[in-house]
C-alpha cells in the first residue's frame, strides 16, 4: 500500500473539508451541485473517449489502483539473485541454470535467463528485451498521457459549466435575489474542475511517470546483468557493475558483508 498516495490524498481533501467548515458563513450544502459535477466530471471523461480508443480507456482503472498498491522495486534484491545466477552459471556453466528457473519471480529476468539458457546470440537477446522495455514503457506513457488529458480537460469544463450558469443566471436578472446564489452556482464548476484537475489527475500522472520510470530502470538493470551473465562476467564484477544503480550507502557487496 503507499501510504504517501493515500496520505496526500486524505491530506487533500482534509483540507478543503476544514477550510469549508471554518469560513465564516459557509456550509457543505453550498459546495455540493450534482449538475456541476456531471458537468466537469462527465464533460472530462466524454473528452478522453474522443480523444483515446476504447480499449486504452477500459484499462485506465486498473491502473489507477495499482497506484495504490504499487509493485515493489527489488532493486537490491534483483542485483542479489543475479549475482548468485552468475555465480552459478561461472561454476557450472550457462545449463546448469535450468534448475534455477523455477525459483525465478521477476518475468522479465526468467526471460532473459531462459534465453541465455537456449544459447540466444547477445545481440538477439539485447533486441528481443528492449523490445519488451520499450513496449512497456509504451503502455505506461498511454496511461499517462490519459490522465494528463483529464488534467486538462477538467478545468476546461469547469469554466464551460461557469458560462453556462452565468447565462443562465443573466436570463434571469428579474429576480435581484437570485443573482448572488446563481453566481456562487456558477462558480462552483470552476472550482470543481480544478479541484479535479490538481488534486487527482494531475497528480496520479506524475505518480505514475515515477513508478514507470522506477520499472525501465530496473528492467534495464536486469537486462545488463543478464547480458553479463551469459559473457561469463565474473561475478563479483558483475556486482560491481550492478551496484552502481543503488544508493552509495546500500553499495555493500556479499564479500564486505561476510
Amino acid at each position: 500500500m503507499d501510504k504517501a498516495t493515500i496520505s496526500g490524498l486524505a491530506g487533500g481533501i482534509g483540507l478543503l473539508v476544514l477550510a469549508i467548515a471554518i469560513a465564516p458563513g459557509s456550509t457543505f450544502g453550498a459546495f455540493f451541485d450534482p449538475a456541476s459535477a456531471a458537468v466537469v466530471v462527465g464533460g472530462a471523461i466524454a473528452a478522453c473517449f474522443i480523444a483515446f480508443p476504447l480499449n486504452m480507456l477500459m484499462r485506465l482503472p486498473k491502473i489507477v489502483m495499482k497506484l495504490f498498491s504499487p509493485k515493489e522495486q527489488r532493486v537490491k534484491d534483483i542485483i542479489t539473485e543475479m549475482v548468485s545466477i552468475s555465480e552459478i552459471a561461472r561454476r557450472d556453466g550457462i545449463l546448469a541454470l535450468e534448475s534455477k528457473t523455477e525459483e525465478i519471480e521477476d518475468p522479465f529476468l526468467l526471460l532473459g535467463v531462459q534465453m541465455a539458457i537456449d544459447g540466444t546470440d547477445s545481440e538477439v537477446m539485447d533486441a528481443i528485451m528492449q523490445s519488451e522495455i520499450d513496449a512497456v514503457s509504451s503502455r505506461h506513457k498511454n496511461a499517462k498521457s490519459i490522465l494528463d488529458s483529464l488534467g486538462r480537460y477538467a478545468p476546461a469544463f469547469g469554466m464551460i459549466g461557469t458560462l453556462m450558469g452565468l447565462i443562465i443566471m443573466l436570463g434571469n436578472m428579474a429576480d435581484p435575489d437570485a443573482i448572488g446564489p446563481g453566481m456562487a452556482v456558477a462558480l462552483i464548476t470552476t472550482l470543481y474542475g480544478a479541484v479535479v484537475a490538481n488534486l487527482f489527475c494531475l497528480p496520479f500522472a506524475d505518480k505514475l511517470a515515477y513508478y514507470s520510470k522506477k520499472e525501465i530502470e530496473l528492467r534495464e538493470l536486469i537486462l545488463k546483468g543478464v547480458l553479463s551473465i551469459q559473457e561469463g562476467d565474473n561475478p563479483r564484477v558483475l556486482e560491481q557493475k550492478l551496484n552502481m544503480v543503488l544508493p552509495p550507502a546500500e553499495r555493500e557487496t556479499d564479500a564486505e558483508a561476510a
